[in-house]
């Protein structure tokens, strides 16, 4: 039985964490109404991310109190499900690789393995827990059906992750080493952007990543160093980039959240974004929830956002609120006490 003063403490940490959540999100909403009203900027795509997220956390952690494993396992089948669907569902042209789709699946993709696995570790039911962990790797299985590599590495990583965590006893560590490796990720971009890598990683990556791709970070590059302090201003990068303006069809990103973030809304920008990815950490980290489930809800959020530094996952309105949802979901206190996993 949980003691008054332990109820009293989660509350107060829960508190806590909200607070930190919508003084940031508010933070990234007036910042991009700043900027688009000092360069003429347009702001929706920012504001409707920012609504997607706070609604998908919002929806997970009442999902997650009153339907602990039966939650998470709808949002990983109906994360396969949108990602199947993800042509006929989403508006505007077909956009084939290497900058269409490929970052929204393997987003989705990757957060609905981080769902099941989540259910996994919150069923008291052993034979549910394995189908639930096959069903993780079917959903790595469906990326490569769907040719999603990046999917199919981000998948087998949150599934490592989840169950490398069921032997942690303090998810402090693990907290820390995903803020690091989040950071890793998004410094490379910055350093490929800058062309601040050697010869042989740089025309590695320029393979993999497309000459296209690198050069819109180039463009994004140039437009921060322009305007330091406020950036381009929301959704002008289209009108600005050269690059952008003769890829068919245009879709106006430079295919790099921090990298778009710098060009558009400054360098404060980019730091209420990395605030963001922070808060969701440190909401983690103060969660009730047991560590596994924890950790890897994390391991989702981190992969989530290395593919975000590469590509315009969160360009799409699903993800966003999936994100959002799996956040939730492990932040929220089950109403009945669920007996530990064996």
């Amino acid at each position: 039985m949980v003691s008054v003063a332990g109820s009293e403490e989660d509350g107060d940490r829960r508190n806590v964490s909200d607070v930190v959540g919508v003084l940031v999100l508010g933070a990234c909403a007036a910042w991009s109404l700043i900027t688009a009203a000092a360069h003429d900027g347009r702001p929706e795509g920012v504001l409707l991310a920012l609504l997607a997220v706070a609604a998908g956390y919002a929806t997970g952690r009442i999902s997650g109190a009153l339907l602990p494993v039966a939650a998470p396992c709808a949002a990983a089948l109906a994360g396969v499900g949108l990602t199947v669907g993800l042509p006929r569902l989403t508006p505007g042209p077909e956009i084939v690789g290497p900058l269409g789709h490929a970052g929204a699946t393997a987003a989705l993709l990757t957060l609905a393995a981080g769902a099941a696995c989540c259910a996994a570790w919150t069923t008291p039911s052993p034979a549910l827990r394995l189908l639930l962990r096959l069903l993780a790797v079917g959903i790595a299985v469906t990326s490569v059906v769907l040719g999603s590599l990046s999917g199919l590495v981000t998948c087998t990583a949150v599934l490592l992750c989840s169950l490398a965590a069921g032997g942690m006893r303090h998810r402090g560590p693990g907290i820390a080493g995903l803020a690091l490796a989040a950071t890793t990720v998004t410094g490379l971009t910055w350093a490929v952007a800058g062309n601040a890598v050697p010869d042989g990683l740089a025309e590695s990556l320029r393979g993999r990543l497309t000459p296209h791709r690198i050069d819109l970070w180039h463009d994004a590059l140039h437009l921060a160093r322009a305007d330091t302090a406020l950036g381009v201003g929301p959704g002008r990068f289209g009108e600005l980039s050269t690059t952008a303006a003769q890829s068919l069809p245009p879709d106006g990103k430079p295919h790099s959240a921090p990298l778009q973030m710098a060009a558009e809304q400054g360098l404060i920008g980019v730091l209420l974004l990395a605030a963001a990815f922070c808060w969701l950490l440190y909401a983690l980290w103060r969660s009730p929830r047991p560590t596994p489930v924890v950790l890897t809800a994390g391991a989702a959020l981190t992969s989530l956002a290395a593919i975000a530094a590469v590509g315009n996952a969160l360009s799409f309105t699903m993800v966003s609120v999936g994100a959002g949802f799996l956040a939730g979901l492990t932040t929220a206190h089950p109403l009945t006490e669920a007996p530990a996993p064996e």
